[in-house]
C-alpha cells in the first residue's frame, strides 16, 4: 500500500460478474489507458501486465470485498473502496444528462480518485482470521433470515388447513414444532394417532410441561373439527412437511456455523474485550468484533465509529432551520448488531435501562431510544478498544459518580 504522494496514476474499476472495465488517468486527468477484460485468471493477468507499464497506480472500486478486490490487493495495488451513493454522484458530475455505461463509470471513479482521493482511506489487507469470521457471521445472519422466511411460509401453509397446530405451538423456530408437522402432517392423522401417541411425542421432543400438557392434548383431540378440506389438506400438508424438513436441514447448518464462529472468536486477541460487554452474548460478540475489526487506526474517534454504525444522527441546516435525522449511509450489518446489543444490554445493565427509559419518557420511539443507547455504548466500546481493556462495570459507575452523570439521579421505572 503506497503513500498518497507516491501515486502517479489513478484507475477506476467498474466490476461485473463476468468482465470488468478499467480506465486510468494521469495527474492531469488525461486518460492514459482503458481496457475491458474477462473475470478469469488470464483476464487478471492481462490487467496486471498493462498496469506494470505505468508507475504507481491506485484503484477506486465500488465495493470493499469479493474476488475482484482480492485480485487487486494481490497485485499490491492501493485500493480505495467507494460508497455506491458517492459513485453515482461522481458519475452524475461527469454526465449530468443521466447517460450511463461501464466505461463512463470507470472513468468517473478514476477522476474522482485523482481529485478527491487524498482524503479517502485505502483498503488494508484483512487479517485472515478476521476475514473468515466476518464472512461467517454475515452468512449466518443471511441464513437466519432464510429460516425466518421458511417459518413464515410454514405458518402460512398451516393457517390454510391446520389451525390446531398453530394453536398448540407458539414458537415455530423450535425443532419440536417441525417434528410435529412431520409426524402428524394433517389434522386427521393427528386425531387418529390418539392420546398415547401424543403424550409420547411431547415427552420425546421434551415439550411436556405440566402447565401446558393438558391444553395441548385438548387441542389435539379436536384438531379435525376446524380444518381444511381433504384436497387442501393433502396439498398443503406436503408443502408443510417439505418446509419442516428444509428448516431442520438449515438448522443443522446453522449449528455448524455457530461452532466455527465460536472457534474463530476464541482465537482472536480481542475476544475477551468484546465478550465482556453487557448484552453481547456468544452470538452478538463475534458479529460486532467482525464488523469493527482490530485495526485501531480505522476509526480515528468514537464519532467515526458511531457514524459507521449509523447511531450518530445527521444534522441538516438551511437558513434558520436546523434538524437532526437518522443517518442512512452506514454499515447495515453493524447497525443491526448494535441495535440488538443495545436492546439486550437493558436486561443486564441498570444504567443502560435507565438511559433507555429516559429517552422513552421523552416520547421517543423504541428504535430511537435504542439508537441513542447504542450511541452511548459505542463511545464506551471505542475507548475500551483503543486501550485494549475489558469492560469494568464498577469503573464505569465510579466514572459516572466522578463526572456527576445524570443517570445516577434518574430512577428508572423498572430495572
Amino acid at each position: 500500500m503506497k503513500n498518497w504522494k507516491e501515486i502517479t496514476h489513478y484507475a477506476g474499476l467498474d466490476w461485473a460478474s463476468d468482465h470488468h472495465d478499467v480506465v486510468v488517468v494521469d495527474a492531469d486527468g488525461q486518460i492514459v489507458g482503458q481496457w475491458r477484460f474477462n473475470h478469469t485468471l488470464e483476464g487478471w493477468q492481462y490487467l496486471a501486465a498493462q498496469l506494470r507499464q505505468l508507475d504507481t497506480v491506485a484503484v477506486a472500486v465500488e465495493t470493499n470485498q469479493g474476488l475482484a478486490v482480492e485480485q487487486l490487493l494481490a497485485q499490491e495495488l492501493t485500493v480505495y473502496p467507494v460508497n455506491p451513493r458517492s459513485a453515482r454522484h461522481y458519475r452524475e458530475r461527469k454526465a449530468p444528462t443521466g447517460v450511463k455505461n461501464d466505461q463512463l463509470d470507470a472513468w468517473s471513479l478514476a477522476d474522482a480518485l485523482r481529485v478527491d482521493g487524498q482524503g479517502w482511506k485505502p483498503l488494508a489487507p484483512s487479517d485472515p482470521l478476521l476475514a473468515e469470521l466476518r464472512l461467517l457471521t454475515r452468512d449466518e445472519v443471511a441464513l437466519i433470515e432464510q429460516r425466518t422466511a421458511l417459518v413464515n411460509q410454514l405458518q402460512a401453509a398451516l393457517r390454510d388447513y391446520y389451525p390446531a397446530a398453530l394453536e398448540a405451538f407458539d414458537d415455530w423456530t423450535l425443532p419440536g414444532a417441525w417434528a410435529f408437522v412431520e409426524q402428524f402432517p394433517t389434522p386427521a392423522r393427528l386425531v387418529q394417532a390418539r392420546k398415547r401417541a401424543w403424550e409420547k411425542f411431547l415427552h420425546t421432543q421434551k415439550l411436556w410441561r405440566p402447565e401446558t400438557a393438558a391444553k395441548r392434548l385438548e387441542i389435539f383431540a379436536r384438531a379435525d373439527q376446524f380444518a381444511g378440506s381433504p384436497p387442501v389438506s393433502a396439498a398443503r400438508s406436503l408443502l408443510a412437511v417439505t418446509l419442516a424438513r428444509l428448516l431442520r436441514a438449515l438448522q443443522n447448518q446453522l449449528a455448524e456455523y455457530r461452532r466455527r464462529i465460536e472457534e474463530l472468536f476464541a482465537q482472536h486477541p480481542d475476544h475477551e474485550l468484546f465478550g465482556s460487554l453487557p448484552g453481547l452474548g456468544p452470538k452478538l460478540a463475534p458479529r460486532l468484533l467482525a464488523e469493527v475489526g482490530s485495526d485501531r487506526a480505522r476509526f480515528a474517534s468514537a464519532t467515526a465509529l458511531q457514524c459507521y454504525a449509523g447511531t450518530a444522527p445527521v444534522t441538516i441546516q438551511s437558513g434558520q432551520i436546523t434538524k437532526r435525522v437518522m443517518r442512512q449511509a452506514c454499515h447495515d450489518g453493524l447497525r443491526h448488531a448494535v441495535h440488538l446489543w443495545a436492546d439486550m444490554s437493558r436486561h443486564t445493565c441498570a444504567w443502560a435501562q435507565a438511559y433507555y427509559q429516559a429517552h422513552r419518557d421523552k416520547d421517543q420511539s423504541h428504535a430511537c431510544a435504542l439508537r441513542c443507547l447504542g450511541q452511548r455504548w459505542l463511545k464506551i466500546l471505542w475507548a475500551m478498544w483503543q486501550a485494549g481493556t475489558t469492560y469494568d462495570g464498577e469503573l464505569h459507575a465510579r466514572n459516572q459518580q466522578k463526572h456527576g452523570s445524570w443517570i445516577l439521579q434518574f430512577q428508572p421505572k423498572a430495572l
